[in-house]
């Protein structure tokens, strides 16, 4: 059969475009790579839909050589369980309270401190200086970390009403099982801890194994713990953050141009979701109020007495080694120039 001029172009194009195809699929196929990311946060909640959407937009954006799958409302255990998980390659990252990270950087606790950060214009005036330095020092440890995100402040939701700190003598107080802050504050405090699993906390409060629990007021209302106290104290104990955060490892499989693109994303949308909590935390507290709660104000004399707790936490956390002195130098001279400016 003799074939034509034209009829070899044809075959030439047709050759050419189904090689080029090949070789697309064979890249796509070695560098794709699907980041399972977890998070104890309940399903259906409005950031983690946005979540959704934009892991979406990244796998169209990188044609489908990023994807991921995110399983949400801690069917994958609590943090702990999910960074075990990452260190064997199950998972490769999650959205996860900050205190469990200590082992890539002990400093990130720096902003858990008990009663050192007053409100929130503290709170971004020291973040706005110290945040890149955490997100760093975390990165050196082996995660690749976004914009940090409010959880907010934490309040004491109690069955009986607390004022001072000798008021926690003999309630049994919750702490995240395996959280080295939470135990140092257990020896500051005097209380009775009870060490459980986040998941673990809403029954203990339904059946009297715990009477007292410090969340942020969104965690509370979030978790339903709310309707199982009567008091909550208005006077900030510490404040709390949450990373979404993803193996190193995992991140340097990605090309340059496919990492510029998961940033691209989620950094924005990061620094969303941290400016959506402080607005949905103010409502909760409300909220929280509204439905019986009732709020309890310390004295002065109190305060004052929280005052020395203060203390006593910088002394214990530094001798403990759960803070250094260069990073707890900084927070603190951040915090006495911008209270000097105060009128």
């Amino acid at each position: 059969m003799i074939i034509s001029e034209a009829m070899k172009m044809r075959l030439r194009i047709l050759f050419t475009g189904l090689l080029g195809a090949v070789v697309l699929i064979g890249s796509v196929g070695v560098n794709a790579q699907t980041i399972k990311m977890a998070t104890i946060a309940p399903d259906g909640l409005g950031w983690i839909k946005e979540l959704r959407q934009t892991m979406k937009v990244i796998g169209q954006k990188t044609d489908g050589r990023v994807k991921f799958k995110l399983y949400p409302g801690g069917v994958q255990g609590d943090d702990f369980t999910v960074l075990r998980k990452m260190r064997i390659g199950q998972l490769h990252g999650g959205a996860l309270a900050a205190g469990t990270l200590i082992r890539y950087y002990t400093d990130l606790q720096i902003y858990n401190l008990p009663l050192q950060l007053k409100d929130f214009e503290e709170v971004d005036v020291v973040r706005e200086k110290m945040d890149p330095g955490i997100i760093e020092g975390i990165g050196q440890g082996g995660l690749h970390v976004f914009p940090l995100i409010e959880t907010g402040f934490a309040y004491l939701l109690s069955k009986k009403p607390v004022a001072n700190p000798s008021d926690l003598t003999n309630l049994k107080v919750w702490v995240p099982d395996g959280d080295p802050l939470g135990e140092q504050l257990v020896k500051l405090f005097k209380v009775s801890p009870v060490p459980l699993n986040i998941t673990d906390v809403l029954a203990a409060l339904q059946t009297g194994l715990v009477d007292a629990v410090a969340v942020p007021p969104l965690v509370a209302i979030a978790l339903q713990w709310h309707n199982h106290v009567d008091y909550m104290m208005d006077l900030p104990l510490m404040y709390i953050y949450s990373v979404l955060a993803i193996d190193a490892r995992s991140m340097a499989k990605m090309s340059d141009s496919d990492r510029a693109v998961v940033s691209a994303q989620l950094d924005p949308l990061m620094q969303k979701i941290d400016r959506v909590n402080r607005t949905d935390n103010l409502k909760a507290f409300d909220a929280i109020l509204s439905q019986g709660v009732t709020a309890v104000e310390p004295t002065s004399d109190d305060l004052a007495a929280w005052g020395q707790v203060a203390v006593d936490a910088r002394r214990a956390m530094l001798e403990a080694e759960e803070v250094s002195q260069p990073i707890l130098d900084e927070f603190t001279s951040i915090l006495r120039t911008h209270r000097a400016r105060q009128p």
